[in-house]
């Protein structure tokens, strides 16, 4: 398979490129000067993983949605919608979390217990209560 000229990646960080290398995220080749070139398939994907972490995903996630990719040519349109149909159903779960969180705690502040024993929130049902006196939520296991 014949290399497309390397493309420029002067827009990312020195440092963040670094990171993704070691994480496997991107594999640049070398030059006979020691120097990274990244084939545009590259920096594709390092845009990705920068959309992806500002939309909160973890570097796991969007590693095993990399993984999924052909190497050494740029993704398709194929590529990145099924790529986004998957995303799509770990931000959604994302969102309901967050909503329920929401409702949760506009429904604590304005309670008044002021109780981590009775709190729906930090200790539904006083599972904490089951292990025993105490700060168990704080001790931990």
């Amino acid at each position: 398979m014949a290399r497309l000229p390397p493309a420029p990646v002067s827009r990312y960080p020195r440092s963040a490129i670094r990171f993704y290398e070691e994480k496997g995220l991107v594999e640049p080749f070398r030059s006979t000067g020691g120097q990274r070139r990244f084939l545009r398939s590259d920096i594709r994907r390092l845009s990705f993983v920068l959309i992806a972490q500002q939309l909160g995903l973890t570097i796991g996630e969007i590693s095993r949605q990399l993984a999924s990719l052909p190497h050494g040519r740029t993704p398709t349109q194929a590529d990145w919608t099924r790529i986004s149909k998957a995303m799509r159903g770990v931000i959604d779960a994302r969102i309901a979390e967050l909503e329920r969180t929401r409702n949760r705690l506009d429904g604590c502040i304005g309670c008044g217990c002021l109780s981590l024993k009775k709190c729906a929130l930090y200790n539904p049902d006083d599972r904490a209560g089951l292990r025993g006196a105490g700060p168990q939520l704080i001790l931990g296991d």
